[in-house]
């Protein structure tokens, strides 16, 4: 049913939880499994002080890709990953198009912290040319 497996992550301790999920997921269909973080373009315009941050967010992305990889090889699941520079949801729609289905998690806000903080998963779930699989993290039942 599916071949390839598109998982978008971040270094926050909930995207453990959706690369799990998208590692059982990818062991049922035998399926390779595509893993990707973007540094927001948002750091993109920045002055020298900022060259840091900015630094620091890449190696994070770095980290966290190399570490979903080595997670997937040990479970058995051929993977591979990519960190890309812009705008978070629209990178992931560009890969969308080469995947079967994308795995990504929602961290439940609700109310004024979804307006106020937006959400990459919606914007990714009303424009996917994939279907969608969205695995609930971080905060629940407030």
């Amino acid at each position: 049913m599916y071949e390839r497996i598109l998982v978008p992550l971040d270094d926050s301790e909930e995207s453990d939880a959706v690369l799990d999920h998208a590692l059982d997921l990818a062991e049922a269909a035998d399926a390779r499994v595509r893993l990707l973080s973007v540094v927001d373009e948002k750091m993109m315009a920045r002055d020298v002080t900022e060259d840091i941050l900015f630094d620091r967010l890449e190696a994070a992305a770095e980290d966290t890709v190399e570490a979903g990889v080595a997670t997937a090889e040990e479970r058995g699941v051929d993977a591979d990953g990519e960190v890309v520079h812009g705008k978070p949801y629209r990178e992931i729609l560009a890969a969308a198009e080469d995947a079967d289905i994308v795995v990504i998690g929602t961290h439940g806000r609700r109310g004024v912290d979804k307006l106020l903080l937006g959400s990459v998963s919606e914007k990714v779930v009303r424009a996917s040319p994939t279907p969608v699989l969205l695995v609930p993290v971080g905060r629940r039942g407030e």
